[in-house]
Parts: C-alpha cells; sequence; structure tokens
C-alpha cells in the first residue's frame, strides 16, 4: 500500500508567553486532498497553532517540515470605509513575486472565480458583506498556488449560508490537492471535516489518528 506524505507536518511544538507554555508538544499531519480542523475552546492554544504552522511564529520547541509553500488567511472582521481596495486589488496582493504579468492576471480571475465573487473585482472592499469579505481574503490565499492553505476562522461573523459556501470552497481546494486546515468554532465546519485536532489547554487531545 503506498502511503502519501503529508503536505506539512509539526512534532513536538512548544510555544510560550512571557515564560509560559500556551503550547505543550504538539503534532500534527497534514495530508494533501483532506480538510482538518482544529478545534478546542478559546484559549486552548488554536490561533498559535496556526500562527506557527504557517512560520509567523517560532515554536520554543519543535519543528514544522513542509514540502510546498503555505498560504495563511486570517479573520477580516470589518474594513474601514475610507480603504481605497477592491476586491481585485486585495487578490492581487497574493500575486505578488510572480514574475509574468500575464500569468498574474489570469490566476486572480481563476482564484476570484473559485470563491464566487466574478464580477465583484471593482467592488470596494468595504462594501461588501461579511461572508464576501472573508471569501475575498481567501482568494487572496487561493492565487499564491500554496499547495498547503491555512485559515483561522474562516466562518467567524458569518450567516449560515456563508459558511456553508465556506465549507464548500474550502472542500474544492481539497478536493484539488491543497492540504487546507482551518480552526473553527463552528460545529457545522467541524462535522464536514476530513479531520480534526482537537487542543485543550495546549495539548491535543482526543487523536483521531494514530500520529
Amino acid at each position: 500500500m503506498v502511503t502519501t506524505p503529508p503536505s506539512l507536518s509539526a512534532r513536538g511544538l512548544c510555544f510560550a508567553y512571557d515564560g509560559h507554555d500556551v503550547l505543550h508538544d504538539v503534532g500534527l499531519e497534514l495530508p494533501p486532498g483532506t480538510v482538518t480542523a482544529i478545534a478546542g475552546p478559546n484559549g486552548s492554544g488554536k490561533s498559535t497553532l496556526i500562527e506557527i504552522l504557517a512560520g509567523v511564529r517560532t515554536p520554543r520547541a519543535g519543528r514544522v517540515d513542509a514540502d510546498t509553500p503555505v498560504a495563511l488567511v486570517l479573520q477580516r472582521p470589518a474594513a474601514p470605509e475610507s480603504l481605497p481596495v477592491t476586491v481585485h486589488d486585495v487578490v492581487a496582493m497574493g500575486t505578488w513575486g510572480r514574475s509574468r504579468r500575464r500569468d498574474a492576471r489570469a490566476a486572480i480571475a481563476e482564484a476570484i472565480a473559485a470563491v464566487d465573487l466574478a464580477g465583484f473585482e471593482r467592488r470596494p472592499l468595504a462594501g461588501l458583506s461579511g461572508g464576501q469579505r472573508q471569501r475575498a481574503m481567501l482568494a487572496q490565499g487561493i492565487v499564491q498556488d500554496a499547495r498547503v492553505l491555512l485559515l483561522d476562522e474562516p466562518a467567524a461573523n458569518l450567516d449560515a449560508a456563508s459558511r456553508e459556501r465556506t465549507r464548500q470552497i474550502l472542500a474544492d481546494q481539497a478536493a484539488a490537492g491543497r492540504a487546507v486546515a482551518c480552526v473553527s468554532h463552528d460545529e457545522a465546519s467541524i462535522a464536514a471535516a476530513d479531520r480534526v485536532v482537537r487542543l485543550e489547554a495546549g495539548r491535543r487531545v482526543g487523536a483521531s489518528t494514530t500520529f
């Protein structure tokens, strides 16, 4: 039996704030083609873990190994009315560093279509609903063409229809071969995930896999 190696793996992760550990020896694997929900009560270390996986924070101990670029999508609950950026501008930020403008234009259009925002390219970000704004940020992650997509509370502050659409978009991205992981309190999103990593007081509990 051939086992597909994980796109990202973490082992023995510990992280401390002001000398106090908030993550204790946490490990996980993110296989390609799957959605992993990172669940647990407030203060259990979920957001800290996703930031370590994305390389935003450095663990006190342990290591993260990824065989591919990683994209992090953060929650954006509000946008100032004076912020002069459009949906296209937000998504285009994810293409910075691409060497060919033609490739970047095509990638932006494909990412916007993937999150059902075609026709909204010139809409100001501040004029979108919460669900549309979150999907624009998701498109920014998708356009990076990273094979690991990490999200922090993508369903937060969204209505039921927007949460369902976000779940479907993430499932579609996994079906395309990406490894998707998202911090979530949304029970429907947790139930729909292929794998669940549960944290309590900074420790992984109730692991549903042998890792």
